[in-house]
C-alpha cells in the first residue's frame, strides 16, 4: 500500500535548538524558527559555518531533538520518541563525507546495510538493490570495494543507500563539500534527476552558491535564524545582503555586479551561460 504524504515536509514554529555544554546553559543554535516546505519541491538552506543549518538538518532527521517549540516532519512530531522512528523510515541523509556513511565490503553489501536492519526480505532487497544502483548508475560496480571509487562514487553509493529504503525526503547535508568540482556537478544533477523522476522532496544543505542554482527555492539562514526565502533569482538579487552575512553568491551574479557598477546596463544573471549571451548582445550594438 502506498503512504500518501502530507502536502508540507516539514512545520516548524518557533522551533529552537541548543547543544548543551558541561553545566552551562543551552547555547542555541536555531532560534524561534518558524518554517514550512512543501512535499515535491527542491530546496537549499544556505549558511555560513555556524549558521545553524547543519544542526536543522539533523532536526529534520531525528538525530537530534528540538530544545523548544514544534517540529513536524513528514507528518510526525519530531519531539515525539514514539514516533521519531517513523521520520527516520522517512527522511534519509547524505552527510558530507561519505566514508562515515558507507559500512560494506562492497558497493552491494553497503546498499543492503540499511534494508538488512529494516527486516528487508531477501527477495524485495534484492529487487531494491538493483534499482537504486541503476538510479544512481552504479550498477556496474556493485561488486567493487567503495575504498577504491572516487569521491563523487562514493557520494552515489551513500545516494543508492538511501533510495534503496524509499525515503519521501532526502536531506544532502553539505554532500558536494568534499568533491571536485566535476563530481559535484555529477552529484547535483543526481539529485535534480531523482526528485524530477522520483517525486522526491530533496532538502540540499550547502554553502556553495552554484549547487543552489536549479532549485525551487532558496533559504539562507543567518544566527539561527531565517533572512532570506525564495527563488534563486529573488535570493541572488539581494547580493550585498549575502555578502554582508559573509557568503558568496555565484560567479555570473559578481561579475554582473562589477559591470554594473561599472556603469554598465546588465539584466541579473545567475549563470555564466546567460551571462556570455547578456555579453554578447551587448557587444553586438557597439
Amino acid at each position: 500500500m502506498s503512504i500518501v504524504m502530507p502536502e508540507t515536509a516539514v512545520v516548524s514554529k518557533q522551533l529552537a535548538f541548543g547543544y548543551q555544554t558541561g553545566q552551562e546553559p543551552h547555547s542555541l543554535v536555531i532560534k524561534d524558527l518558524d518554517l514550512e516546505i512543501e512535499t515535491g519541491l527542491f530546496v537549499s538552506i544556505m549558511g555560513h559555518n555556524g549558521s545553524g543549518k547543519s544542526t536543522l538538518a539533523k532536526l529534520l532527521n531525528g538525530l537530534l531533538t528540538p530544545s523548544s517549540g514544534v517540529l513536524v516532519v513528514c507528518g510526525y512530531d519530531a519531539s515525539n520518541q514514539e514516533t521519531v522512528w517513523e521520520i527516520r523510515h522517512h527522511v534519509g541523509m547524505v552527510f558530507q563525507n561519505p566514508d562515515n556513511q558507507i559500512v560494506g565490503p562492497t558497493v552491494e553489501d553497503d546498499v543492503a546495510f540499511g534494508l538488512e536492519n529494516r527486516g528487508v526480505p531477501p527477495e524485495e532487497m534484492r529487487v531494491r538493490i538493483d534499482e537504486a544502483l541503476q538510479s544512481v548508475q552504479m550498477q556496474s560496480f556493485s561488486q567493487a570495494q567503495p575504498h577504491r571509487l572516487s569521491g563523487g562514487q562514493k557520494q552515489r553509493v551513500a545516494i543508492a543507500g538511501i533510495m534503496a529504503i524509499r525515503p519521501s525526503v532526502i536531506i544532502l547535508d553539505e554532500a558536494t563539500a568534499m568533491l571536485d568540482p566535476m563530481a559535484r556537478k555529477e552529484v547535483m544533477a543526481l539529485a535534480h534527476r531523482l526528485h524530477r523522476e522520483e517525486g522526491i522532496t530533496v532538502i540540499n544543505i550547502t554553502h556553495f552558491p552554484e549547487d543552489t542554482l536549479h532549485s525551487d527555492r532558496i533559504i539562507v539562514m543567518h544566527d539561527g535564524k531565517v533572512v532570506l526565502d525564495g527563488t534563486p533569482a529573488a535570493v541572488f538579487a539581494e547580493a550585498p545582503r549575502l555578502q554582508a552575512i559573509g557568503l558568496d553568491v555565484p560567479l555570473a551574479v559578481r561579475l554582473r555586479q562589477a559591470l554594473v557598477s561599472n556603469g554598465v546596463a546588465m539584466p541579473l544573471v545567475l549563470e555564466r551561460e546567460e551571462l556570455v549571451r547578456e555579453l554578447c548582445k551587448l557587444l553586438s550594438k557597439t
